[in-house]
């Protein structure tokens, strides 16, 4: 279940997943774009992957309730759930921002993922085992002036994904954040400040970080973090044993090894027989 699927960064995991033949289910607002991801993905799906759009916003607990039985009733199950919805206002001070831009920002980083958890972390429990990876930002950590809007939720956001990932600890569960930069998309385009212009990795780029976060662990990976920031680009995963023994890794991902540097790192971590992660019924 990829919510926000027709997005910049949606749509690409999307895709990424139906390539690996699993059965897609996204939620989006508008109908163009799920047309036009539907349209590409007939043209690339993988043998047996299927894709499913639903039409609804998921800060409305009710209606991501009536989308989820809707996907138990046909698949029996939720293998993996990512969270990309999001928005960014900026490129104003924080005296400047008015209080219906804060409290947007704070509704698409931040209660989105409350509400999907709420609903999909019962689910994936009874079957003891999924994933879910929520899409934060690099400015949850790296707090530029004119975006104390956009900041403040994304570092919540990643505070609320570490409080649950401690909560699921031993219970087969992983739950998991993404940093990216800021996209450079129609959405940011003309809003960042010359100091925070998008100049971060590709949606595309990104897509082996998900099959990384969603893909089976082995005992002693209890929470895993990718942090992608502009060219040159690095990423740095922190291997966390129990909670205290915290190893990192650090690596120079050049604009055209992305994808094949993460795969062999996912590889080394997990196993090669565990990455990435595939099931019959994987929605």
């Amino acid at each position: 279940m990829v919510a926000g699927g027709t997005g910049a960064l949606g749509r690409a995991v999307a895709l990424a997943f139906m390539h690996e033949s699993a059965n897609v289910f996204v939620t989006y607002r508008r109908q163009e774009e799920f047309v036009a991801l539907n349209k590409t993905a007939a043209a690339k799906a993988a043998n047996g992957s299927s894709l499913e759009g639903h039409q609804l916003d998921v800060t409305d607990e009710a209606a991501v309730r009536r989308l989820t039985e809707g996907i138990l009733a046909s698949r029996r199950r939720v293998d993996v759930l990512v969270n990309a919805v999001g928005g960014y206002a900026g490129g104003m001070a924080l005296w400047e921002t008015d209080r219906k831009v804060f409290d947007q920002m704070l509704a698409l980083n931040l209660r989105s993922g409350f509400v999907l958890s709420r609903v999909i972390v019962p689910v994936i429990l009874k079957q003891n085992s999924g994933a879910i990876v929520n899409v934060a930002s690099r400015a949850a950590v790296d707090h530029s002036a004119g975006a104390a809007a956009y900041a403040a939720s994304k570092a919540a956001a990643v505070a609320m994904i570490d409080s649950l990932a401690a909560d699921l600890k031993g219970s087969g569960v992983r739950v998991n954040s993404v940093l990216p930069s800021i996209f450079d998309t129609t959405q940011t385009a003309g809003q960042c400040p010359k100091s925070t212009s998008p100049s971060g990795p590709s949606p595309t780029r990104l897509r082996a970080s998900f099959f990384f976060s969603a893909a089976t662990r082995p005992a002693s990976l209890t929470e895993l973090r990718c942090r992608f920031t502009g060219p040159p680009k690095r990423m740095k995963i922190a291997i966390l044993d129990d909670y205290q023994n915290v190893s990192h890794r650090k690596a120079r991902i050049t604009d055209t090894g992305a994808d094949a540097h993460i795969d062999k790192l996912a590889k080394r971590f997990l196993g090669a027989d565990k990455y990435p992660h595939r099931h019959p019924d994987q929605a």
